[in-house]
């Protein structure tokens, strides 16, 4: 039977809890189908409350008895929770349910894995543990008891006593009860200790299953830095006693940020050279910063309501980024941030799924955990950044924390930080809280040369003592440069009325040489159509606009490609730079696409520039080397107006890619050896950024030689990012059969390689195979449906073979379908958001957009469909 239809909730109703909470006592006697939950939680009426009523969220659970101040009650259960009549003072309510670890398989709540006993609350999973007000803005401190036979039983907090079968935590600090977390199994931990900035000493732990204990010591040093690095950075000191760590098999998200118990998917926290890519070790290093991190932005502040979410999601994703730029190359952060943003949340903005950041309604909050409060929500914390300038954002977070310890907190509690720290009136910014769409800015320019200069300067760079002598000339250089910007955000979401949005544009001036005439300067746009003026210029400048992709915008230009040749060999801005050869390639490849033009020698000449420059950072040059995406061509050719083929796509960009190989091909052997990392594998950024170039070169040289080469590094490799690279050319070149079976037989005992095997196969394969390896893998005895990790590793990976995925015989479609169709009953949240696959359906063509439509009205009408699939399906269908 289909769940009951969701009700749709509204940021404008919310109202305060009715009831407060000031102290919970949980008990916890462990059995995988039987485990019984007993509660004391001490309630107390809320002098802000608008009523009485005494709700309590709980599904699945079998009360057992309930008691209010020792006095058996007889509660009114609902498929949502209980209420009853309660006293109008403060009282203690007891209660003992009991669930069933062992059968859930939603991974939402308390369930086991492998045996394992974990729990995942966020968001609203804790009313599947027992009967509580499970909202983010009732919180208080936790005292948790464990009963169980299995060594190590770990909750949030501080450890306070222990015995035979046994152990008990208390958690001083309030928090929510999505923040609540309880690990119990047959565990070792790679332990270590950190000594804060105050002097205090913190016990550090990676709780894992025996076998795993070698790949610990990444995570452990990470996790170290990231404590410094928020003390050093943002002032902010751990504040428990112990900070524990734990590697969980099944889970459906990276991480999760519960107070002093941090669970971990595993593939998010072990590691080691033989088996964890470059990739691998530098997503555990931002993950685990990210929700430590969590910490203050999260835990000590939460969010009053789901609607907030992107308070602390946006802010803390912002803050890791943050730290990544730091410990690696802050360029190339940015440039693959701004990749994933267009990848993943651009397309969110322009579809049926186009939400704000800060939502104004959902069905399913597990839904709104999406590419827009997340990556779109940190771009809004960086713009804001930009715009008050590095000191006063130091200003304004010092306050945010001072005053909002221990809240519950709303997007305007954080503006109202910014406005009392700097004076500055942020009503208008407030809109990239609300609106929803990417906004489209579109620019262009005018020159007035010294003879007809008439407008007044603005920023008049004869006065500047740093501008270069050949531009300000012997005398008074007076010409005008006007750079005219207008801003334009489509309907969507049911917003038809888009008002403009504060934009900050960083921009920089280039003279005819290539010099630097204007360093990078931050305008601040406010109005529908606004206009710079840059006078004192003795020659029309070339601009480099949107310098480190200074707001999250699709920029609209009409550029000549001399003039992007120009900015990709002269601009000194590193993103900038890149989006010029990024725009190169693109319109070339449209172009090849649209009327089988040939590739563009500008760009072809341009990347050999690149990858033959010596002082350029590796990892900047093989982020160079990176054709666009074919999903990121499908859109750009669907904005054009043009109905994107994906098979076209797949052979532009192979044509390209070619003739890129056969330009390069006299540099590409000493280039390679240029790129060899001697010595023990570090996972630091300079050796890193080395093999990254050195992968790029090997998938180039492999369209030359066949494959030979990789084949002697698969042979060779002593690192997994060295083996996996040469598979994945192995692959691509038709060689990839042995070599994959040898790699099943070293590592079919490694979950986490083997994950890397299954995706591998689909998203390198043919497009005219992919959907048929990835039906073969779905019946590999490895292939597990109730394990995240392998159903995005399998589907996923299909999904990522854009071409096979959009096969025209629909084939990607329904094998997708019927597995998710499969999945809905066990898993709803992988499920729901699998689906967002489909999300850009409209844009190709007829035939294409049937049979995506007749899988999701498939999936749609599955009789007992869960309330999160229902409501994904039914926003992308319209």
């Amino acid at each position: 039977m289909r769940d009951s239809p969701p009700q749709t909730i509204y940021l404008k109703d919310y109202t305060p809890p009715a009831w407060l909470v000031e102290d919970v006592h949980l008990t916890f006697r462990l059995a995988a189908k039987t485990t019984r939950v007993i509660s004391r939680i001490r309630f107390a009426p809320n002098p802000d409350r608008v009523d009485q009523t005494f709700f309590l969220h709980g599904e699945d659970l079998v009360l057992i008895s309930s008691h209010i101040d020792g006095v058996a009650v007889t509660p009114t259960i609902t498929e949502e929770g209980l209420s009853c009549d309660v006293p109008d003072g403060p009282f203690t309510w007891e209660a003992e349910v009991e669930i069933s670890p062992a059968t859930n398989t939603a991974l939402e709540g308390l369930y086991m894995s492998s045996g394992m006993y974990c729990t995942q609350c966020e968001a609203e999973g804790f009313r599947k543990i027992t009967y509580y007000p499970d909202r983010p803005d009732v919180m208080a401190p936790f005292t948790v008891r464990i009963e169980s036979d299995l060594p190590v039983m770990l909750s949030n907090g501080n450890p306070v006593a222990e015995g035979e079968g046994w152990a008990e935590w208390h958690d001083p600090w309030k928090k929510p009860s999505y923040l609540f977390a309880l690990v119990a199994g047959d565990l070792v931990n790679h332990p270590d200790r950190f000594t804060t900035m105050s002097g205090r000493d913190v016990e550090l732990n990676i709780w894992v299953r025996p076998g795993d204990l070698h790949k610990c010591a990444f995570g452990m040093e990470a996790l170290k830095k990231s404590m410094k690095w928020d003390e050093d950075v943002y002032g902010r000191e751990y504040d428990l006693d112990i900070f524990n760590i734990v590697a969980v098999d099944d889970f459906n998200m990276g991480a999760m940020e519960n107070k002093g118990l941090n669970i971990f998917n595993s593939s998010a926290v072990l590691a080691s050279p033989e088996t964890s890519t470059d990739a691998n070790f530098e997503r555990i290093e931002a993950i685990i910063a990210h929700e430590y991190f969590h910490n203050w932005t999260g835990n000590r502040i939460t969010c009053r309501d789901w609607f907030q979410l992107c308070l602390k999601e946006g802010l803390t994703v912002y803050r890791d980024s943050q730290f990544t730029s730091d410990m690696r190359s802050a360029p190339v952060k940015r440039i693959s941030d701004v990749i994933d943003l267009r990848a993943r949340q651009f397309p969110e903005d322009q579809g049926p799924l186009s939400h704000p950041v800060r939502p104004e309604r959902f069905q399913e909050i597990n839904n709104f955990y999406t590419a827009t409060v997340y990556e779109k929500g940190a771009e809004v914390i960086g713009m804001l950044k930009r715009l008050v300038g590095d000191e006063a954002y130091a200003k304004a977070l010092d306050l945010y924390f001072e005053r909002h310890d221990g809240d519950a907190a709303t997007i305007e509690d954080w503006l109202r930080v910014f406005e009392d720290a700097t004076g500055r009136d942020l009503t208008q910014f407030k809109r990239w809280y609300s609106q929803s769409g990417t906004p489209r800015l579109k620019v262009t320019e005018d020159w007035a040369a010294a003879d007809d200069a008439s407008r007044p300067p603005s920023r008049d760079l004869a006065d500047n003592p740093e501008a270069p002598d050949q531009v300000r000339g012997g005398g008074t250089p007076s010409g005008t440069y006007t750079l005219t910007f207008e801003q334009h955000t489509p309907e969507g979401s049911g917003q038809t009325e888009k008002e403009p949005q504060v934009l900050p544009i960083a921009v920089g001036l280039l003279g005819p040489n290539g010099d630097e005439v204007l360093a990078t300067t931050l305008l601040e746009m406010t109005q529908a159509k606004q206009s710079f003026e840059f006078t004192g210029l003795s020659a029309r400048p070339i601009p480099s606009i949107l310098r480190e992709f200074s707001a999250p915008v699709v920029l609209e230009r009409e550029t000549s490609a001399d003039k992007r040749a120009f900015l990709l060999a002269h601009d000194t801005d590193p993103f900038n730079r890149w989006e010029a050869g990024r725009q190169l390639a693109r319109d070339g490849l449209i172009a090849m696409i649209r009327n089988g033009s040939p590739a563009d020698d500008r760009w072809l000449e341009g990347m050999s520039r690149v990858v033959r420059d010596d002082t350029a950072d590796p990892a900047f040059r093989a982020l160079m080397l990176s054709l666009p995406a074919e999903s990121e061509l499908a859109q750009a050719l669907h904005e054009q107006g043009t109905t994107p083929d994906p098979d076209a796509i797949w052979q532009a960009r192979e044509t390209v890619a070619q003739q890129l190989a056969e330009t390069l091909q006299d540099a590409l052997p000493r280039l390679q050896a240029e790129m060899t990392v001697e010595g023990a594998y570090s996972p630091d950024a300079g050796p890193a950024g080395r093999r990254a170039l050195a992968g790029k070169l090997l998938g180039l040289t492999t369209r030359l030689d066949g494959g030979a080469q990789a084949a002697r590094q698969y042979t060779h490799a002593d690192n997994m990012t060295l083996q996996l690279t040469a598979l994945a050319c192995l692959i691509r070149s038709g060689r990839g059969e042995d070599a994959l079976a040898a790699f099943y037989n070293r590592w079919k005992d490694d979950r986490l390689v083997i994950d890397k095997w299954f995706m591998l196969q689909i998203a390198e394969a043919d497009p005219a195979r992919a959907a048929d390896v990835a039906k073969t893998l779905t019946e590999h005895p490895d292939f597990d449906l109730k394990n995240p990790n392998r159903f995005r590793a399998t589907m996923g990976a299909l999904a990522m073979n854009h071409a096979g995925f959009h096969r025209a015989d629909g084939d990607g479609y329904a094998l997708l379908a019927d597995w998710l169709i499969r999945l809905d009953a066990l898993n709803p949240q992988t499920t729901a958001r699998m689906c967002s696959v489909f999300q850009a359906w409209r844009r190709y063509d007829a035939d294409r957009q049937a049979l995506m439509r007749q899988n999701l009205e498939r999936i749609a009408a599955k009789s007992d469909l869960s309330r999160d699939t229902a409501e994904m399906v039914g926003r992308i269908l319209g």
